[in-house]
């Protein structure tokens, strides 16, 4: 696997380089700003992005443009996002095209190694991967119109590890359940959010995309 890195900060610049490295993952390039991410790209066509949400120079959300610019020029190319912060929005926009390949986490989540490559390879692969401090947020946020009223408090707790990037059989572990079960949750999800079936294959990302956007 190929990753393009931004990251403003040289140190965790540095630090995230090596550490993939070491996991064998090929850093193709590592930029401290948004218009050297988008040439860095289009130069080595990475399999993933690795991408600070605020870059200069106005340290504001200019990661987060260059990622969805990214996705524009490349649809579907896979961006996890690094944030010092909570902010919810950032993930949604990187959802609204329905794609997956799309993460958002937590830079505090990068001392946790394992966790953290297994974040970014599951991103490559096409899934979604969001911060469960994100989540946690988000459950007290709630509109009372949301759809997501509609769901049973089992069902949220699926959906919510569904937008941690978890799969059936680790929702299952983890819920002490079986995969029969989680099955089921997924498909009354499904229904009560209507997201019927479709071609794309896409109703997970979809269901994700329902949960973020509050």
């Amino acid at each position: 696997m190929r990753v393009v890195i931004a990251e403003d900060d040289a140190l965790l610049r540095e630090g995230l380089s090596m550490l993939l490295a070491s996991e064998g993952v090929e850093v193709a390039a590592a930029v401290d700003n948004a218009a050297d991410l988008l040439d860095a790209m289009d130069g080595h066509a990475p399999d993933a992005l690795l991408v600070d949400v605020r870059l200069p120079p106005g340290f504001r959300d200019e990661g987060l443009r260059a990622a969805v610019e990214a996705r524009t020029r490349v649809p579907g190319l896979p961006v996890l996002v690094l944030s010092s912060y909570v902010e919810d929005s950032s993930a949604a926009e990187l959802l609204q095209d329905g794609a997956g390949g799309v993460g958002y986490l937590l830079k505090q989540r990068v001392g946790k190694v394992g966790e953290f490559v297994e974040a970014l390879r599951r991103v490559a692969a096409g899934g979604t991967v969001i911060d469960p401090e994100v989540i946690a947020q988000l459950l007290v946020r709630r509109r009372a119109n949301d759809p997501l009223h509609r769901l049973t408090p089992r069902e949220r707790e699926v959906l919510g590890l569904m937008a941690e990037g978890r799969s059936n059989a680790g929702i299952a572990e983890r819920l002490v359940i079986s995969d029969g079960a989680v099955n089921k949750y997924i498909r009354n999800i499904f229904s009560k959010l209507d997201l019927p079936p479709s071609e794309s294959g896409h109703r997970r990302v979809l269901a994700v995309l329902a949960y973020l956007k509050g």
